[in-house]
């Protein structure tokens, strides 16, 4: 058991998993989306969309270098969140450059590939607990080995396949005897500034689930959408130079507005969002789940 990462975003405390999931990594593009006011414009806006990816590019970069078993390895979480770097990373975009984090080590370069095969629900009871999981053997059917009825997973593919860089310097997520390999899975817990509960989200997706719980985030808490709304909004994934997205999803213009700013679309070629979730509002449960997969909400 371990303590969740929680970040104040809008009037909310979003909640994630600590390292080595890669949860507070939302969190960073959560705080960095407050100093950028085009995120603010909403779903029809290209500014915003555009806003959306360079950041998540900045979020990308920073999770690959740093996160890990912090039994192993120190993840700088606290830097990662410190208001001075997050506003100099929000004025990076769209360069990758910059100063480290305070805290942060010596690390090299990551070579993580996440295999699909992930599922996530959730469910809040009538006395208000509530569950967010993702849960995963890695790839589909994990390593194709059962015991006792359950699939045995693979999860040492979660780790750095390259654990070194040229000059010996070990990557954060490189494999070691005993060590917990870097997960994007990212279970989202929402509360009010008392700690009351709100809410609770999350996806499946490989490498992309951090995008995918970010954009939910973001439409639901920071544009206002109906939760299914939010969930169905076409999905953009950035890292590094690309931009994959749910191309079809996108009017023209829309599309036009952000290759306008150096965003140019292609097809989103990542494991597909499956976001399930609910928020309470206005005295009642509005859940989703994301139409690209099997699910169903069921408030009671």
């Amino acid at each position: 058991m371990r303590e969740a990462v929680c970040g104040p975003y809008k009037v909310y405390v979003v909640c994630v998993p600590p390292p080595p999931s890669s949860g507070a990594s939302i969190l960073q593009l959560l705080a960095m989306g407050e100093q950028t006011p085009d995120l603010d414009k909403g779903a029809q806006s290209p500014e915003a969309w555009a806003a959306f990816a360079q950041l998540q590019r900045l979020m990308y970069a920073d999770r690959d270098r740093y996160f890990g078993d912090p039994a192993f390895v120190s993840v700088p979480v606290a830097g990662l969140l410190d208001p001075t770097y997050v506003a100099e990373r929000a004025a990076l975009a769209p360069a990758l450059r910059g100063a480290a984090p305070s805290g942060a080590p010596r690390v090299g370069a990551d070579a993580t590939r996440e295999p699909a095969g992930t599922s996530h629900f959730v469910v809040v009871d009538a006395k208000g607990d509530a569950v967010s999981m993702t849960t995963t053997v890695e790839s589909l059917f994990g390593s194709g080995r059962m015991a006792g009825g359950f699939f045995l997973n693979n999860q040492l593919t979660d780790f750095s396949l390259v654990p070194t860089a040229s000059d010996g310097t070990p990557a954060a997520n490189a494999v070691a005897a005993g060590k917990r390999p870097r997960s994007s899975m990212s279970p989202v817990i929402v509360l009010d500034r008392e700690g009351r509960l709100l809410g609770a989200m999350g996806s499946p997706g490989g490498s992309s689930i951090l995008a995918y719980n970010a954009k939910a985030l973001i439409a639901a808490l920071g544009w206002g959408l109906p939760v299914q709304e939010a969930f169905d909004l076409p999905n953009i994934v950035a890292k590094g130079d690309g931009f994959g997205a749910d191309t079809e999803g996108f009017s023209q213009e829309i599309q036009a507005g952000m290759a306008a700013r150096g965003v140019v679309l292609r097809p989103n070629t990542s494991e597909n969002s499956g976001l399930h979730g609910a928020l309470w509002r206005d005295g009642r449960w509005d859940g989703g789940a994301d139409s690209r997969r099997e699910g169903v909400a069921r408030p009671q």
